[in-house]
């Protein structure tokens, strides 16, 4: 253990000498107050520290000692449900321990050392286990199995294991490895928070995580073990899309991150998530979830250090065989912290003041997600799909986050300031944002949902870029000198953004649609330009088609609950041939 003293001190920054037998990204003890904090530069016996509370008040000759291990999170029963700061502190105990202020030097273990937990074990005496299998199981919500797993670096013959109730630091087994030295398994593990947990193998990312949101289902898909960024100015609802995702994502577990946040949208997050059911399970979605919660105005190191701790915490039960979508809001400030941090260390600044490793730092977090077998005899396939909100200063994506963050990502959901104040939400700009996992996972879809669901997104998508080029010959010349023809197709543009790509989060039907309802939409809106084209040709006029009193009925369609969609269908392709025979009859007439 090295002890030194502090000799400057510069915000989160402090300078500490005789630390030479310390080690790089160790976490150390900040003066007599206990500060924690982790050494992020060496030279010499000279330590540079990033504290991760308030270093007010500080001053040169306190001492500082090092724990002699890295940032670490603890990982066992008891995560499910919590609220956490930026390095796993549990803000609720920390609540009743010091009041509503954090407080500074507070020592309160991550998990619950009171609490104690039934432990079922699924293995026997005598058995061969390595490192990721699984000992027993743990029910740690009513809707959440927790699996203990064999500890990381341990393998050899289970020498005991019993079944009761014990505390996270109890130990539930034994293993003894092939020198003869026994292992004692607790509940709890522990892993460092910048390194990357081991699986057997990574898998192609070839099915997609169904959200529920028809702009990113049918248009933008991100696959399952996928990483994706959600770029946006101000007010353009990142936010919003963030919390739809973590309500209706296709995962078991949730785990967001308020990177950064401000107070009052992560108050809005605690207060809302414990309300929100569940819609497979009925129970409340915090039931599912991990919060960290590491809002603007808390010490800026521990913003950097936030982003890791959810991610290690996710890779832990995607280690489980569980699907994990992981929210992070925002990585904007996350750099923002690692430019701060740069600064104060002197460091030769890159392109706006951001440190010249801000890429490698972002793709070292982007690269932790995907679809893995796990290790173990047994291996279980898991998934983590990352999700981070960018937030481009003045919504100009060309500034260094965003291009360093598009480089790495395979999904880019561009959102635009003027759809929101059109007050089309999601605000998801489809001329400009991207998938490319949708070529992987075609076949998916043309075999779970229906053969020709591709085709249908092809001529959504086809429909609206050749509204987006009739559009500018509107703006020169006016609508007049559009043909028939192509006022159709205005029309049926207009009918796929506003009948299907805008969507209510609030709404009780519209704010989740499910894969076959969204194909059932598309082909509806397809259905209509299709029967509308063909009697354009047998000489309806097309102001008339555009004014079908059907349309309301199609634009109606997406707050039909999911039972009655099948009837609904019907009954609205019945009226629309019978509407437009009638014009047909007019027009012969």
């Amino acid at each position: 253990m090295s002890k030194g003293t502090i000799r400057k001190v510069a915000g989160p920054l402090v300078i500490a000498e005789g630390m030479r037998d310390a080690n790089m990204f160790d976490v150390v003890r900040v003066s007599d107050q206990r500060l924690i904090g982790e050494i992020i530069e060496i030279h010499g016996d000279r330590a540079s520290i990033q504290v991760y509370e308030e270093t007010s008040g500080l001053g040169p000759g306190e001492p500082v000692e090092s724990t002699g291990a890295p940032l670490s999170v603890e990982l066992g029963p008891g995560l499910i449900g919590s609220i956490f700061d930026g390095i796993q502190r549990p803000l609720d105990d920390i609540m009743k321990a010091s009041g509503n202020s954090l407080h500074r030097g507070v020592e309160i273990p991550a998990l619950k050392r009171d609490i104690k937990w039934h432990f079922v074990p699924c293995v026997s005496e005598g058995d061969a286990v390595t490192a990721g299998d699984i000992l027993g199981t743990v029910q740690e919500t009513e809707i959440v199995v927790h699996r203990i797993m064999v500890p990381n670096g341990v393998n050899g013959t289970v020498s005991g294991i019993s079944e009761g109730d014990f505390t996270v630091t109890e130990h539930i087994a034994t293993v003894r490895s092939s020198d003869g030295e026994e292992h004692a398994v607790p509940l709890m593990q522990k892993w460092p928070v910048r390194v990357g947990r081991p699986y057997l193998e990574k898998l192609s990312p070839e099915m997609p995580l169904v959200t529920g949101q028809r702009v990113i289902d049918t248009l933008f898909p991100i696959a399952k073990g996928g990483v994706a960024a959600v770029p946006g100015p101000f007010g353009s609802g990142k936010t919003v899309v963030q919390h739809q995702l973590a309500k209706w994502a296709e995962a078991d577990i949730v785990v967001y991150i308020g990177c950064g946040e401000r107070g009052n949208e992560m108050t809005d997050v605690l207060n809302e998530f414990p309300e929100l059911k569940d819609p497979k399970t009925g129970y409340s979605l915090m039931k599912r979830t991990v919060l960290i919660a590491n809002t603007s105005d808390m010490p800026v190191a521990a913003r950097e250090a936030s982003i890791y701790t959810g991610i290690t915490i996710a890779e832990y039960f995607r280690d489980m065989g569980y699907s994990v979508a992981l929210m992070a809001d925002s990585t904007s400030r996350w750099a923002e912290a690692l430019r701060e941090m740069s600064g104060r260390l002197e460091e030769m600044p890159g392109e706006e003041g951001y440190p010249a490793y801000l890429g490698s730092r972002l793709a070292q977090f982007y690269e932790r997600a995907g679809r893995v077998r796990s290790l173990g005899h047994t291996p279980r396939e898991g998934a983590l799909s990352v999700i981070g909100a960018v937030s481009p200063p003045g919504g100009d994506i060309s500034e260094p986050v965003s291009q360093a963050t598009l480089r790495i990502v395979k999904v880019f959901w561009s959102l635009d300031s003027a759809l929101a104040y059109r007050r089309h939400f999601p605000a998801v700009n489809w001329l400009t944002s991207y998938s490319l996992y949708v070529d992987t996972m075609e076949k998916w879809f043309n075999s779970h949902v229906h053969p020709d669901w591709m085709e249908q997104r092809s001529r959504i998508m086809r429909l609206l870029q050749e509204e987006a080029e009739l559009q500018e010959i509107v703006k020169l010349v006016g609508m007049d000198a559009l043909s028939a023809p192509d006022r159709l197709k205005l029309e049926a543009a207009r009918s796929i953004r506003e009948d299907f790509l805008h969507q209510d989060a609030f709404h009780e039907v519209d704010t989740y649609t499910p894969l076959e309802k969204q194909y059932t939409m598309m082909k509806l809106v397809l259905d209509y330009y299709q029967e509308a084209v063909d009697a354009l040709a047998r000489g309806v006029s097309a102001d008339k088609l555009a004014s079908l009193a059907v349309r309301e009925r199609i634009g109606r369609f997406k707050y039909i609950p999911a039972d009655r969609m099948e009837q609904e269908y019907k009954d609205i392709l019945q009226v629309m041939h019978k509407e437009i025979q009638s014009l047909e009859q007019k027009e012969d007439y």
